[in-house]
C-alpha cells in the first residue's frame, strides 16, 4: 500500500506517520534521509548521489525515483510505504505512477491535512513556549510563513492530479489528535484499500 500524505509545516504529518507505521506495519520515507542514506552507503549509485550533494547542485527527479524504487524493495517496505514531502511536483507525480506501475503498484490514498494557518502559528508558539522559549530556528513566524508559501505553491498543482485519480482525500488537520488518526484509518480502512492492505498482509 502506497500512502502519500500531504499537509502545511505544523499540520502533525511526523505524528500521523508515525501512527500509521505502527498500526499498519507500513515504513514512513523521507526524501531527505534516503538522500543521505543513500550517500553514506557508497556503491556506484550512493557516490552519485553524494557527488551530487556535495557540490549543492539540486538532486534530479530520476535520481529521488530510482532511489524511492530501490527502497521500496526493502524488508521493511513489503507492507507498504508513507511518502512525505514527495512528490512536489506533477512532473514528480507523473514520475512516480510510472515507477510504480512497473512494480505493478499503485497510490491507493493521498491525504491532505488542512489546518488553518493561524492554527499553524498558534502551534509553533505552543511548541516554542513547551520548549522553554527556546524555539527552534524553523519554527520562528517569519520562517514559517516562508515554509507555508512554498507548500502551497508546490502542492496545490498536484491536487488535481490526484483528485482526477479519486484518491486525493481532505482531512480536518485542525480536530484533536486522535480524530485526526480514526479520520485517516477510516479512508485507509475503506472496502477498497482494504483488499490492499489484506493482499500485503499474506506475505
Amino acid at each position: 500500500m502506497i500512502v502519500i500524505l500531504f499537509g502545511p509545516p505544523g499540520a502533525g504529518k511526523g505524528t500521523q506517520a508515525k501512527r500509521l507505521e505502527q498500526h499498519y506495519g507500513l515504513k514512513q520515507l523521507s526524501t531527505g534521509d534516503m538522500l543521505r542514506q543513500t550517500a553514506a552507503e557508497g556503491g556506484e549509485f550512493g557516490r552519485e548521489v553524494k557527488n551530487i550533494i556535495d557540490s549543492g547542485q539540486l538532486v534530479s527527479d530520476d535520481i529521488i525515483i530510482r532511489m524511492i524504487d530501490a527502497r521500496m524493495d526493502h524488508p521493511d517496505c513489503l507492507k507498504g510505504v508513507i511518502l512525505d514531502g514527495f512528490p512536489r511536483t506533477v512532473a514528480q507525480a507523473e514520475a512516480l505512477d510510472k515507477m510504480l506501475t512497473r512494480k505493478q503498484q499503485k497510490v491507493a490514498s493521498v491525504l491532505l491535512m488542512e489546518v488553518d494557518e493561524q492554527e499553524l502559528y498558534h502551534r509553533i508558539e505552543t511548541r516554542a513556549r513547551e520548549a522553554q522559549g527556546a524555539a527552534r530556528q524553523d519554527d520562528t513566524p517569519e520562517t514559517l510563513k516562508k515554509r507555508i508559501k512554498t507548500y502551497l505553491d508546490q502542492t496545490k498543482p498536484i491536487l488535481p492530479f490526484y483528485q482526477s485519480r479519486d484518491v486525493l482525500h481532505r482531512i480536518n488537520g485542525m480536530a484533536p489528535v486522535d480524530d485526526v488518526t480514526a479520520a485517516i484509518m477510516a479512508v485507509i480502512d475503506a472496502p477498497v484499500n482494504s483488499i490492499e492492505i489484506n493482499r500485503q498482509k499474506r506475505f
